[in-house]
């Protein structure tokens, strides 16, 4: 795939270092569909490219909107955009989160910090296609309330009557009324039947780790449980190593993997 030109429509401040932006094509020929989990390569001219998941509605407008925060050079570049700047992106790249093998399951989202990016889209179409699964529960942790993604999204699907959203925080601030304490305690009180549920988490590798040993002790199988591993992509098509995992690359093989198929690696040092 080649790099295409978009532009900027809209910035989205939301925490201290973190944004969202949404993008539309300079040519119409540009337009993609893509599925949740996958992420583009977005590239700020002169300055360099990095990978970024996609966080719109796989079924929604045609505009693409990317989550990130200001952690490096191109993320702090992207951050100095303003709507009608243009960037380049190619893509969709990678593995998806497995929503049709979900149908008739219940569904547990644990997702931590940023981590919860990656999972908006298969939250948006789980929500939209209700009907075909059982219960849907969304676990996330974010460190602060001042921290948290996604604000109106959180308040519309914990109003949703079939979706069950349990939100904390690390350290409560002034104002906060909710839980507090890390996010993975809370797959023991979730309310999901282990022998017919899908697990797919997102978050800072620690936190995964965590997850994968709570979602076990709840009975869920390793090929029951989606993770996906965003970590040192830099080409996403597989060709500069950066991102090898074992036997797979994490821009071609994943970012989601089904954790029987990284289980004998996940969490070792060095890899």
């Amino acid at each position: 795939m080649c790099t295409t030109p978009w532009r900027i429509t809209r910035v989205h401040k939301e925490t201290r270092d973190t944004f969202t932006m949404s993008f539309e094509p300079e040519d119409e020929a540009s337009r993609m569909q893509f599925s949740p989990g996958q992420f583009n390569m977005l590239y700020v001219f002169g300055v360099g490219e990095i990978p970024i998941s996609i966080s719109s509605d796989p079924d929604g407008s045609e505009l693409i909107s990317h989550t990130t925060r200001k952690v490096g050079l191109v993320t702090n570049a992207l951050g100095k955009l303003g709507k009608g700047s243009s960037i380049g992106i190619r893509g969709p790249y990678g593995s998806s989160w497995p929503i049709d093998q979900a149908r008739g399951k219940d569904v547990v989202v644990v997702a931590g910090g940023i981590g919860l990016a990656p999972l908006r889209p298969a939250l948006v179409q789980l929500v939209s296609r209700r009907d075909e699964f059982n219960n849907i529960i969304l676990l996330y942790g974010a460190r602060s309330p001042e921290e948290m993604l996604y604000r109106k999204d959180l308040k519309d699907w914990s109003a949703h009557l079939d979706m069950q959203v349990y939100v904390t925080v690390d350290r409560a601030t002034v104002g906060w009324n909710g839980m507090v304490g890390v996010v993975t305690p809370l797959i023991q009180r979730a309310p999901f039947d282990a022998e017919n549920a899908i697990a797919l988490v997102c978050g800072p590798e620690i936190m995964m780790q965590h997850a994968t040993v709570e979602l076990h002790r709840r009975g869920l199988s390793d090929g029951n449980i989606y993770v996906s591993m965003e970590r040192n992509m830099k080409c996403g098509v597989g060709f500069c190593g950066h991102c090898q995992y074992g036997p797979e690359f994490v821009c071609k093989d994943g970012p989601v993997f089904r954790f029987d198929k990284i289980a004998h690696l996940f969490g070792k040092n060095e890899v």
